[in-house]
């Protein structure tokens, strides 16, 4: 990998051999295109672009990504010979492998350069063990709604005339949910190398607290969520600031973890209060809580609870933490008397004075 780093051509050369190299492979696919039908071609070049990106700097694989799908648009789609998209599900398929392309990229990218640290300053090998973790973790994960996706567009696809319309509602549906579950999978990842390389900076404005509790719940009733998820606050709130998106982040990932660790048809509670100068917000299930000794572990990266049985990538957890110190803030985890779990986020408060007196 040394080798790699001293040895590599400039960027125009780069770009050059990206290209060439694209074009190679599409060539050789499309002798063999009767043969293999164009969702086998689209895998051979998401491989490609994946193999230029273990040598070659960023702006030359995002050239090759985009190189590579308006080829596959353009030669293997249906219609051929044009840009145009004739069927929903191939338009659907066409911006998938793009996301999926340069979603590749970054990941491929960002592993390298952890790589490239270690090699000139000690210690940073502890970085890429890590990113290797969160990459192989990742790449477990992303296969899931990639399944979804492609067996779902199959079947749009193949058996069209079949399906009445309340089928193919359906399985649009799991295509949309798919590709949420791969937007969060992404977010995750950037948040982690944001607190990672201390590059996370807060947007801060004052927020309606009801207004950030009804986002996040409307986002799992979307995904048609079997959890009732209840929220309980004040009359009179007061705005509060804070980094909206990124305490939105925060919130989603604590109902999610509930919702993964707690029977179906149960409560999910999100409280909020105003309490000696401080914003307390709760997240509480109705799970069967943490084990006493691993409740110290809960916010550690990669932390899943023993025997789960469940998915996830194990980061969600030290976001939150990462996320809410970066607020100044502290976030404690308890187990419940009468079962669960209660995450509490507490945030120094900044309040809107002229808010406060209009709720007075």
């Amino acid at each position: 990998m040394e080798l790699i780093f001293k040895n590599q051509p400039g960027k125009f050369a780069q770009h050059l051999y990206s290209v060439a190299f694209i074009v190679v492979v599409s060539a050789v696919c499309y002798a063999f295109f009767q043969n293999t039908g164009y969702h086998s071609v689209a895998l051979i070049l998401l491989a490609t672009v994946s193999i230029i990106a273990m040598f070659f700097e960023i702006t030359p694989v995002i050239t090759a990504a985009i190189l590579s799908a308006l080829i596959w648009n353009y030669f293997f789609i249906p219609p051929h010979f044009t840009f145009q998209i004739g069927d929903a599900e191939d338009i659907l398929m066409f911006l998938m492998y793009f996301i999926i392309a340069l979603l590749n990229t970054v990941l491929t990218i960002k592993k390298r350069q952890y790589e490239k640290k270690a090699l000139v300053k000690e210690g940073e090998e502890n970085l890429v063990k890590l990113y290797n973790a969160l990459l192989n973790s990742l790449s477990n994960e992303l296969r899931i709604p990639i399944a979804s996706i492609k067996s779902a567009t199959d079947s749009l696809q193949n058996n069209e005339k079949l399906l009445d319309e309340q089928h193919k509602t359906e399985l649009i549906s799991e295509i949309s949910v798919a590709s949420q579950l791969l937007y969060r999978h992404a977010e995750n990842l950037l948040s982690t190398s944001r607190l990672e390389t201390g590059t996370l900076k807060l947007n801060d404005d004052f927020c309606d607290i009801n207004r950030l509790f009804d986002e996040v719940v409307n986002e799992f009733r979307n995904n048609k969520s079997r959890h009732k998820i209840e929220q309980e606050l004040p009359e009179s709130l007061p705005f509060f600031k804070m980094d909206f998106g990124l305490m939105k982040q925060v919130l989603f990932n604590l109902v999610q973890n509930a919702i993964t660790y707690s029977p179906p048809e149960t409560k999910i509670k999100l409280i909020a209060e105003y309490l000696n100068d401080k914003l307390l917000i709760r997240v509480e299930d109705a799970g069967s809580g943490f084990p006493e000794d691993q409740i110290d572990k809960a916010f550690d990266r990669f932390y899943k609870l023993n025997n789960s049985g469940e998915g996830g990538t194990g980061l969600g957890l030290s976001i939150v933490k990462g996320f809410v110190e970066a607020h100044q803030g502290k976030v404690f985890l308890e187990n419940i008397l009468w079962g669960g779990a209660r995450f509490t986020i507490a945030l120094p408060a900044i309040t809107s004075y002229i808010n406060t007196l209009e709720n007075e």
